[in-house]
């Protein structure tokens, strides 16, 4: 028997435990080209806040009693498919639950890059390729850019901190709290501000930017894309990847400084990574900063599928460093 957690009701706002339910399912026996996984990490990521509304969006919603998706990396432990045999580490889709039976095809086996099987849900993955493609080609960072990162303690926004470091560019992280400002510091960002400090993101922007930023990464959105907007160059680049600030908030961000967007010629676009499907320059440029020591990782680890939940909920307080999983 398969276990899994399901989406119990939509919530409104904030999701909470009564939101989900840990349910038990037969799974099917392997036709011809599908494989059994059992997983051994899951991850949790802020997009799929919204995969919890029924709305139309760049990915279906779940629906209400059936497993939930996401990200995981599991082992295959019976195969119908020649390409995938047993014994193979894959990357998939079917998360939220303990294994799955899957057509090989819904299966990536793990490139051998010399990492840790859960980097490919982290800095190797979706946020690595998130952050990568972000940077480098919706915001064309180049070197002598100065780059404003919000959430710069996430997954996605610790891997723009080290790329843009790698790339020569000046960085500008920030994150909540005294420990994760360290943190990015340690990773080579020129500055940070702490937003928990009582003192608002656009102020705080201007004292370590006080020539303005090239580049904004926007993980947030809310005071941190206002003051980018307020501190932005002539022609400066945003990639919006995530706006974690209003997922839970009907209430839309202020966008005060708009009009900066006119004057300054200022770009906002907006991606997924969907939108890139090559990524052997990815692997190719990750793997060399990973040789030449350029990259760190940090995780945030929830022990235990019954746990899922509370990990996914800790992203929306602050409860990680680097990427948030589950291990099984």
């Amino acid at each position: 028997m398969m276990k899994a957690w399901t989406l119990a009701a939509r919530p409104e706002g904030l999701p909470q435990s009564e939101h989900f339910a840990l349910v038990e399912q037969p799974l099917p026996e392997l036709d011809e080209g599908q494989v059994r996984v059992v997983n051994r990490w899951l991850s949790v990521d802020p997009y799929m806040r919204g995969r919890m509304n029924d709305v139309k969006s760049y990915v279906p919603p779940f629906q209400l009693g059936e497993p939930m998706q996401g990200g995981a990396i599991g082992e295959v432990v019976e195969s119908r498919a020649d390409a995938i045999p047993v014994g193979t580490l894959v990357s998939h889709m079917a998360g939220w639950r303990d294994e799955a039976v899957l057509p090989a095809q819904h299966v990536q086996p793990l490139p051998e890059l010399g990492v840790d099987p859960q980097a490919f849900l982290g800095q190797f993955g979706m946020p690595g390729m998130t952050a990568y493609y972000g940077l480098l080609q919706i915001a064309e960072a180049k070197a002598g850019d100065t780059v404003f990162v919000s959430a710069a303690a996430g997954a996605v926004g610790s891997t723009v901190v080290q790329i843009a470091k790698a790339k020569g560019m000046t960085v500008i992280g920030s994150a909540g709290g005294a420990e994760k400002c360290a943190w990015v510091r340690e990773l080579g960002a020129d500055a940070v501000i702490d937003y928990k400090a009582g003192r608002s993101v656009v102020e705080a922007l201007g004292e370590v930017a006080p020539e303005g930023i090239d580049v904004y990464f926007d993980n947030v959105g809310g005071d941190h894309l206002d003051a980018a907007l307020a501190h932005a160059r002539l022609h400066a680049r945003f990639a919006i990847c995530g706006m974690i600030d209003v997922y839970n908030d009907a209430k839309p961000t202020s966008l005060k400084y708009l009009a900066r967007l006119i004057g300054n010629r200022v770009r906002i676009q907006g991606f997924i990574i969907a939108d890139f499907k090559d990524h052997s320059g990815f692997y190719r440029d990750m793997a060399t900063m990973l040789r030449e020591g350029t990259l760190k990782r940090e995780e945030t680890v929830f022990e235990g599928l019954e746990r899922t939940p509370e990990a996914f909920l800790a992203l929306f307080s602050g409860g990680n460093k680097g990427k948030m999983l589950v291990r099984l």
